[in-house]
């Protein structure tokens, strides 16, 4: 893929220290810490080194990437040492892609408390998949997946869902013999989307009772019992969008398509069509209409504010494995697996490093990294402690 003529580095550098003095009382530490990063990502204020060719002696200055998870240029090199790990995870069986998604009204408190929601988002979602598969009238299984979270839309507003990737099918309850799903669609959407809808209210209640939750801005009026219990109802005058997709084929096709959605942003530097020192205008799909490509204008603090939005919590894992797929019990369960699968198993291989070298731009030879070299801290970032 060819380089981008625009990024979003170049937005933050125009008006980033606009927006941060707009907004400076509503960011949270880790916005700041991205918004820093992602300005100074490969560029001369996060050091670098110096490459001399082992040929023509050729140097070059190589800056250092920020690696913030959420920065635009920052996710390829993860992405593909996460992909080679999974491969080694794979079964030599289809794959089903089934989205559990929050209803807009539930924006406004996912803004103030996302590591309380996008937890219960989590939880809840894995919950109902395993719950709804081990029923016998639908799978009578034990199952196994991982979960991806994303929390943008195409157009980078608010849209919280995750995306579970799982085998077609599971053990059985003694664990031996391999049941295969009975639909083309993995488990029914309508049970998942009640079960999910279900727990998730309850879960939001059990969070309200604890005093867990923050309500600001659209969501302040919340915090009077009657207009809580009053938007609980709302929650269940709608359905709630889950979406299964039929099988996208066996490992090979499941580790290409997971590709699309592992180590994501809100959105990526391609999207970017044209910036005029003001106005920023991106590419989105709107799937409400057909998938039809559109084109979005924003000023650039206003595509800054839906960009930072996105910003996760500290630590915050957003991709999490369930059922027979967690840490403690994975290699045992998948070597069950292919042995029930009638599978033999792929030898581990160790992740691919990234690369070290590269070629000299002049002559093709191998080119000599050199020592690094460092500059000044972060002000901005230094600013937003100052004022803590």
């Amino acid at each position: 893929m060819t380089r981008p003529t625009l990024e979003v580095a170049d937005i933050v550098r125009k008006h980033g220290d606009e927006f941060f003095n707009r907004y400076r009382r509503q960011l949270s530490y880790q916005q700041v810490k991205a918004l820093n990063a992602i300005e100074r990502c490969r560029t001369a204020a996060l050091g670098g080194h110096v490459d001399e060719c082992s040929r023509c002696g050729h140097t070059a200055i190589s800056y250092n990437s920020c690696r913030n998870r959420h920065c635009p240029k920052c996710q390829a090199q993860a992405r593909q040492r996460w992909l080679a790990a999974r491969e080694q995870e794979l079964l030599d069986t289809p794959y089903f892609h089934v989205v559990f998604t929050l209803p807009h009204a539930l924006a406004p408190l996912c803004r103030t408390n996302p590591e309380v929601l996008y937890n219960l988002l989590f939880r809840t979602s894995a919950q109902t998949m395993l719950e709804v598969a081990a029923d016998p009238k639908h799978l009578g299984a034990e199952i196994g997946f991982l979960s991806i979270l994303h929390t943008w839309g195409q157009n980078l507003t608010l849209h919280p869902h995750v995306h579970c990737i799982v085998p077609a099918g599971g053990f059985s309850a003694d664990h031996a013999s391999w049941i295969r799903p009975r639909y083309p669609f993995f488990l029914p959407v309508k049970v998942l989307s009640r079960v999910f809808r279900g727990k998730f209210v309850e879960g939001l209640k059990r969070a309200y009772r604890s005093h867990v939750l923050r309500f600001i801005g659209a969501a302040g009026e919340l915090t009077q019992r009657s207009n809580f219990e009053a938007f609980i109802n709302g929650l269940f005058r709608q359905d709630w969008v889950v979406y299964a997709k039929p099988s996208m084929g066996g490992p090979v096709q499941a580790l290409r398509y997971l590709a699309r959605y592992t180590h994501r942003v809100a959105i990526s530097n391609h999207r970017l069509l044209a910036f005029d020192g003001d106005r920023v205008t991106f590419r989105w799909k709107d799937y409400a209409h057909g998938n039809k490509q559109r084109r979005m204008t924003l000023t650039a603090t206003e595509f800054l504010r839906r960009f930072l939005q996105h910003v996760l919590p500290r630590g915050f894992v957003r991709i999490r494995h369930f059922g027979f797929l967690v840490n403690r019990c994975c290699e045992p369960m998948l070597a069950l697996a292919r042995q029930l699968l009638a599978n033999t198993p792929k030898p581990r291989e160790p992740c691919p490093a990234s690369p070290q070298t590269w070629l000299c731009p002049r002559c093709g030879a191998r080119m000599n990294i050199g020592p690094n070299f460092s500059t000044a801290m972060l002000p901005r970032l230094c600013s937003f402690n100052d004022s803590s």
